[in-house]
């Protein structure tokens, strides 16, 4: 049978010990259960180990969110307390925007100075990175629906890979894996997990068990489409950080 390559550039092969032992954790402060994440890790930006630790921080700033001074106090204060975790940046979160901190200072602050209160130099905007020059977060960069009528796969165009020798020999993969598909889940519009059994381990670094292994893909797109019962040929690299 025609084996398929399957390569995704946010490939996460959750086997060995290191990607096990990944940070990221299920969002548990109340008060960010609402934001369009829903794992963190810890510590966060401010330092706080847990999220038990961060609860009793954040709690400080209900009454002010409550008067609504800004509308992205709460998105702001998530992203410092509860920063989202992604795969990419597993173990250097991302910061929120500086713009997001000025609206939310400058929204805010005033109330504050009314009971002789300003602006936390932890919270300090100016230690944030500015949108066009680094990496961060604000409620518009932030995608959670697909767009009505438009399907995950509509907007998605796969870039043929065909599994030759050259291609091996080229690409100098890390792993390279005889799979089958057993189940393809979508858990957001930007996640997507392929439990598939490992028939074969034609290269690897790490010990990988010919059972059924879950494979996370963070994107909207799983490139090519994937079915249960197909075989695949996976190549991929090891991620790291540090």
């Amino acid at each position: 049978r025609m084996l398929r390559a399957l390569v995704a550039v946010s490939l996460w092969l959750r086997v060995s010990p290191r990607a096990q032992g990944a940070p990221c954790e299920a969002v548990r402060i109340p008060m960010c259960r609402s934001m369009p994440w829903n794992i963190t890790r810890m510590p966060n930006h401010l330092h706080h180990s847990t999220q038990e630790n961060a609860v009793l921080a954040i709690e400080q700033y209900e009454e002010l969110v409550a008067t609504g001074c800004s509308p992205v106090l709460s998105f702001f204060l998530c992203a410092m307390y509860a920063p989202i975790c992604t795969l990419e940046f597993l173990y250097d979160p991302i910061k929120p925007c500086r713009s997001v901190c000025q609206r939310a200072r400058d929204g805010c602050e005033p109330i504050m100075r009314r009971y002789n209160h300003s602006w936390p130099e932890s919270l300090a905007c100016d230690d944030l990175p500015v949108y066009d020059r680094g990496v961060c977060i604000s409620p518009e960069a932030i995608v959670t629906d697909v767009p009505e009528g438009e399907g995950p796969g509509e907007r998605c165009r796969c870039k043929k890979t065909k599994p030759t020798l050259s291609t091996y020999l080229a690409k100098n993969y890390s792993y390279i894996i005889h799979a089958k598909v057993k189940s393809v889940e979508r858990a957001n519009c930007n996640e997507i997990t392929t439990v598939v059994e490992v028939r074969d381990i034609l290269k690897s670094s790490t010990p990988i068990p010919l059972a059924q292994v879950p494979l996370l893909t963070n994107s909207s797109c799983l490139c090519p489409p994937l079915q249960p019962k197909q075989d695949l040929l996976i190549m991929c690299y090891e991620w790291r950080s540090r």
